[in-house]
């Protein structure tokens, strides 16, 4: 688990200036309102101002395409929401990304994630009370982001599981959610409402 975090944008109890000004209709060229409006009219329904879109709208072609991409991968994937919640979660964790986890902390739990276990994972530990698909979930992502690879036992678990296209689903989601905490820590994004940092600091 990543132990750095100062390498993260948002580090509890330290307050950071956000590196970009909130983007209101009247400021956008056209290519950003189209992409917002393509946005808006998908699964999501609107453009979340305080999310990691919102700051991926300064490159609209990027967004537009990456934004369909998420849609895959938060409605259509192949795998069950629970799991792929708890592994946006396990991402979130590992990038101390604080939006993104407070973002998909409810809907995990909404997909049947237990409490304990997301609380298990946010203190940066290997969750007690994990089902044993959760645990194969788990293993295969914490493996990727700390060893860049996955070992052959834990590749055929989730094969055997969830199918290569499981698989693929799976590397894509860990990759997407990767590149969204990266944006939303360089941004330095605030937390909406003035809530709390939810990720402790890990030592």
């Amino acid at each position: 688990m990543n132990s750095n975090p100062a390498a993260a944008g948002s580090t509890p109890g330290q307050a950071q200036t956000p590196r970009f000004k909130p983007l209101a209709e009247s400021d956008m060229s056209e290519a950003q309102r189209k992409a917002a409006r393509e946005l808006a009219s998908g699964p999501r329904g609107r453009m979340n101002p305080d999310g990691p879109n919102a700051l991926l709208l300064r490159s609209p072609d990027l967004m537009s395409r990456t934004q369909k991409v998420g849609e895959y991968l938060r409605y259509n994937s192949s795998l069950p929401s629970r799991l792929n919640e708890f592994a946006i979660l396990v991402t979130a964790r590992q990038w101390n990304a604080q939006v993104e986890w407070l973002a998909h902390h409810p809907l995990a739990l909404k997909a049947g994630l237990a409490p304990e276990v997301a609380a298990d994972l946010a203190r940066g530990l290997r969750p007690a009370g994990m089902k044993d698909d959760e645990a194969i979930i788990y293993q295969f992502c914490t493996e990727l982001h700390e060893t860049k690879a996955v070992s052959d036992p834990t590749f055929k678990a989730v094969a055997d599981q969830f199918g290569e296209r499981g698989v693929i689903d799976l590397i894509a989601l860990t990759g997407y959610y990767t590149m969204l905490a990266m944006v939303l820590n360089v941004g330095r994004q605030p937390l909406p409402d003035g809530a709390s940092p939810p990720l402790p600091a890990l030592r």
